[in-house]
């Protein structure tokens, strides 16, 4: 791409070296850095780009562009010094990838729970009714039935306008991006031209960070103010009617909002709900009529998840009556309230539930067909929000029995997060194990005919975050390999 055009945006700039016509790619990782690019020194929590600006000259960049005067060797590199590199990738990105927002449906789905089984649903729901769609989100990137690992739920704003560059590329029609709070005070989501935004709940969940729940939720909003006032498009907001924040979120943007919810005026509206043990069912009340429901997705939430994921596609123009179709080939969310499939006289759920909403939403779904007793595990991660520990805990107490283990232990003491949990027990039968391997096998082997077992915390993630590093391992393949040594030997 040319060069100068690429940085014509910047009134405030310094360029020290003579420009390079063209440039063959822009980036912030030097150590991706390719001949005849440009690299951008930007500002991590940990590592600052401007220490890196030397090695990605020997690699090949020929424009740097920093925050700062740096030691450049002007024959080698050009060096572009700007107010702020972040803000500076947002524009160089979007435009050196020709703004790849704009030619793609862009669906985002932000909320404490829920963003992923939402934003699945959305996109299982395009591919039922035959359009192309990629979903960008905790499982990282899948797109034309390829799985590409990403660091983060919301990627980095760079990597962002890549992956919508490779959608546009491989002709698909919908983007579906889960955006955490982290994402949206970070400025990940710069650049990215919404059509429309979703929001599932808030509840509590990442206070380490932002400190406040009033913060969070305000945090959570930006989305929604992401849409723009350029009302020659056509935008929507699609909100939860029935969360506290609904009303605050529908004054944060001049689009139109749709409502999703359980009670009176929700635009669209679950009633008359049955709950069974392998699906739900209920009467939707739509802007397009009424409909009989019959999902295979369990319990409240995920009544309201579909709801949502109904509601972001008619906004997008999609008729009720052909979602209603394509929910029969809905099946469920792996890590999700998802059964396990065993032949044991025991039910098993694995399911993502981290939060104390979720947690008590993940009891409540299967209370009701509880024949013997309820074993719940339930794990939280080192190194986060360790202020809601105890109230995790307190909600797993409405189980028979309960594991209380470990997530992620990241560089935190095992022995202080568990303690952390146990504070908010409400009964002693309980056991604290650290190694959560240990702890799924201990929840199995004390369990009995009749019983129900949820493990909870790490859904279908097939790693464990141990010091900085990924070590396998599945709550799934563990339950399932256990289960079969106890009630098969």
């Amino acid at each position: 791409m040319d060069t100068s055009e690429l940085i014509s945006y910047f009134k405030i700039k310094q360029i020290i070296g003579v420009l390079p016509k063209k440039i063959s790619g822009i980036y912030n990782d030097s150590r991706e850095v390719k001949q005849g690019s440009l690299f951008i020194c930007t500002r991590g929590f940990t590592v600052d780009g401007h220490d890196f600006y030397q090695e990605a000259i020997e690699k090949g960049a020929s424009v740097i562009v920093a925050e700062k005067q740096l030691d450049v060797d002007s024959t080698q590199a050009t060096l572009i010094i700007v107010k702020d590199t972040f803000k500076a990738v947002a524009h160089l990105a979007a435009k050196y990838y020709n703004y790849p927002s704009s030619k793609l449906s862009v669906i985002g789905v932000t909320g404490t729970n829920g963003k992923t089984t939402v934003t699945n649903l959305i996109h299982s729901l395009l591919g039922n009714i035959g359009e192309k769609s990629a979903l960008a989100g905790t499982i990282g990137l899948e797109i034309a039935g390829e799985q590409i690992i990403t660091e983060n739920t919301t990627c980095d704003v760079l990597t962002n306008q890549r992956l919508l560059d490779r959608a546009v590329k491989q002709n698909i029609d919908h983007m579906i991006m889960e955006v955490s709070s982290h994402g949206l005070s970070q400025g990940r989501l710069w650049g990215i031209d919404f059509d429309v935004v979703v929001f599932t709940n808030l509840s509590q969940d990442h206070l380490d960070y932002h400190e406040t729940m009033e913060q969070y939720g305000y945090v959570k909003g930006l989305l929604f103010a992401q849409l723009g006032q350029d009302l020659t498009q056509d935008k929507y907001l699609v909100l939860n009617q029935d969360d506290p924040w609904y009303r605050i979120y529908s004054y944060w943007s001049p689009f139109e909002v749709i409502s999703y919810g359980l009670q009176e005026g929700a635009d669209f509206r679950a009633e008359k709900i049955t709950y069974k043990r392998d699906q739900t069912q209920f009467t939707l009340e739509s802007p397009e009529g009424t409909f009989e429901i019959r999902m295979s997705l369990l319990g409240e939430f995920n009544v309201y998840n579909i709801l949502a994921a109904m509601a972001a596609l008619f906004a997008k123009g999609t008729p009720v009556s052909q979602l209603v179709d394509a929910l029969k080939d809905l099946k469920p969310i792996n890590g999700r309230m998802e059964k396990v499939e065993i032949d044991a006289p025991v039910t098993m759920y694995i399911d993502y539930a981290h939060t104390p909403d979720a947690i008590e939403k993940s009891i409540n779904t299967v209370l009701p067909f509880k024949d013997n007793r309820l074993i719940f595990l339930v794990g939280t991660g080192g190194d986060r929000d360790a202020f809601k520990r105890p109230f995790m805990a307190e909600k797993a107490s409405a189980a028979d029995y309960v594991v209380l283990t470990i997530n992620d232990p990241r560089h935190e003491d095992p022995t202080v997060i568990l303690k952390d949990m146990e504070k908010g027990m409400l009964h002693d039968n309980y056991t604290l194990m650290e190694n959560r391997k240990e702890a799924i096998s201990h929840a199995i082997d004390l369990s009995e005919p009749g019983d129900i077992i949820i493990f909870a915390g790490k859904g279908q993630e097939d790693y464990q975050i141990v010091g900085s590093e990924k070590v396998p391992h599945s709550d799934l393949e563990i339950a399932k390999e256990h289960c079969l040594i106890k009630y098969n030997a």
